[in-house]
């Protein structure tokens, strides 16, 4: 890759898993909102579906900190958008405490802060230790319970009973998702994939992973007025 020029292929992969988020999250709001069968949105492909788009949306912003000239900045304008996102949800009462948004943020400050000891772990070994870390936390948040400090400790997995969050991506184990990406990254500013990745170009997608930030916050107000108007004017 030569200097900062955006590549297509990281683009298109984004704006493939922002698809597949508005769909889902369009499926949600019809059972929602029209009663439509709960197994429209829970099922096992979609099940599984979901944690592919979400990890590989994840796994992206991790890589493309490699070609970020101030992660630090970037992470607190998108933990800025994500708490502003906290407070109008909150007022609907469906509140995201933290959502994708609020881990991106946290993972690009917190990457930002500790990027030289990360950087330090030999490449070989980086995947393996995010494997292995993310595996360990995301064990570790499910089977100990910590009491009334889960009150508190929500945003890394820890969650009392009766918690609730429309949306919810924890620090663990999805922190390790976005550090893989940061390795990744790596190969890809030494251009050291093939060169079919960095020439490669489609329509459309690209596009729509470039304004990602914007999609997924507006994305879910414009479905909601879509469906409630589609609902007043054939009064279904």
């Amino acid at each position: 890759m030569t200097g900062r020029r955006r590549i297509d292929a990281i683009d298109a992969a984004r704006g493939l898993a922002l698809i597949l988020m508005v769909i889902h999250h369009f499926l949600l709001d019809l059972v929602m909102l029209c009663g439509a069968p709960v197994w429209l949105f829970t099922n096992p492909v979609f099940d599984v579906l979901h944690y592919f788009f979400a990890g590989l949306f994840i796994f992206l912003a991790g890589l493309c900190c490699r070609f970020s000239r101030n992660n630090l900045r970037r992470g607190a304008l998108c933990f800025a958008v994500a708490l502003m996102m906290t407070v109008v949800t909150t007022l609907i009462h469906d509140p995201i405490r933290f959502g994708v948004l609020h881990l991106l943020g946290f993972s690009m400050v917190f990457f930002a802060l500790t990027r030289r000891a990360w950087d330090a772990v030999p490449r070989p070994v980086a995947p393996v230790l995010y494997v292995v870390l993310g595996i360990f936390t995301g064990w570790l948040v499910t089977h100990t319970s910590i009491g009334p400090a889960a009150r508190r400790l929500f945003p890394f997995g820890w969650y009392e009973e009766g918690f609730y969050s429309a949306d919810w991506f924890p620090v663990f184990p999805w922190l390790f998702v976005f550090l893989t990406g940061t390795w990744a990254g790596l190969y890809v500013v030494e251009h050291k994939l093939p060169e079919r990745f960095y020439t490669f170009t489609c329509p459309i997608l690209p596009q729509i992973g470039r304004r990602s930030l914007l999609i997924y916050v507006l994305h879910q107000p414009i479905l909601f007025a879509l469906i409630i108007g589609v609902r007043l004017i054939f009064r279904i």
